[in-house]
């Protein structure tokens, strides 16, 4: 299943505000609840973010996480207001966050995901193209474009 499948329009936010990275996980666990509980998706981004940053560098990262307790795979796209320390390997501040969340068995896929958004945020351009959009509407058609290039 490809990443834009998992992400629908109202998971797709610009200028979110998050003072630092607990924060940002705390307001991506209620994007990726949609409603439902977002201790199930906390929990399973914060332990996947104790074995190491998910940041990716360039001001990039990819939260993620897996969880028995959630049966689909879902998935937000946020850009920053102001960019927040994430620990990334680079030391630079992050404002380009893709975060997923899929059940404990999507292994195979789960990492066919993040190959996938990780080639995507290789492109300098695409992630340029993503830091200008005036808003969510353009930053997700930016996203289907650069998905649809790579794919």
């Amino acid at each position: 299943m490809p990443f834009l499948d998992l992400l629908p329009a109202e998971r797709v936010r610009t200028d979110l505000a998050a003072t630092g990275k607990a924060q940002l996980i705390e307001q991506l666990a209620g994007l990726l609840a949609g409603g439902g509980d977002p201790a199930i998706a906390r929990e399973a981004l914060a332990a996947r973010e104790r074995l190491g940053s998910t940041g990716l560098g360039h001001g990039v990262a990819i939260p993620h996480g897996r969880s028995a307790k959630i049966d689909e795979a879902c998935a937000a796209f946020v850009r920053l207001a102001t960019p927040v320390d994430f620990g990334a390997d680079d030391g630079r501040p992050v404002d380009l966050v893709a975060a997923l969340l899929v059940p404990a068995h999507f292994t195979d896929q789960h990492l066919k995901l993040l190959a996938e958004l990780a080639e995507l945020f290789s492109d300098g351009a695409i992630t340029a193209e993503l830091r200008a959009a005036p808003d969510a509407a353009a930053l997700r058609g930016v996203l289907e474009r650069g998905l649809r290039a790579d794919g």
